[in-house]
């Protein structure tokens, strides 16, 4: 058996080697893996000119004219509505109640969700 004498942070030590421990392979180390480039900004495509939509939330609101729960809605943003179509079901008192639009227009902006709470006098959605 062969003895390896060494000094770890001041400290001295013997070792013996075990002869069936030198017939072991080594492994050779590890390559680190290859670094990948840098990305390239990607140029943006120019999309075609549409025509301007009413920017989110703006026009007339429709509130809720009393306490309850949004049960449907019958409409989804971008939609047209004219004045007396049904846009939201709200239950009050185990009753459905059929808001409807006070305003001919486009639904720019729905601030509920089928199953919500809402009080009376909350924005439910706005028509533009």
């Amino acid at each position: 058996m062969k003895t390896y004498q060494y000094k770890v942070q001041g400290v001295d030590y013997d070792a013996a080697k075990h002869p069936a421990l030198a017939a072991t392979k080594r492994t050779a180390p590890v390559a680190e893996a290859p670094v990948a480039p840098a990305p390239v900004p990607v140029q943006p495509v120019a999309k075609p000119q549409v025509a301007p939509a009413a920017p989110a939330g703006a026009g007339n609101p429709v509130k809720a004219p009393l306490p309850g729960t949004i049960n449907a809605i019958n409409v989804k943003v971008g939609d047209t509505v004219a004045v007396g179509d049904i846009v939201i079901v709200l239950e009050a008192m185990k009753m459905q109640n059929n808001i409807e639009a006070e305003y001919a227009g486009t639904v720019t902006s729905i601030t509920v969700n089928p199953g919500d709470s809402v009080m009376e006098g909350a924005v439910l959605m706005t028509i533009g």
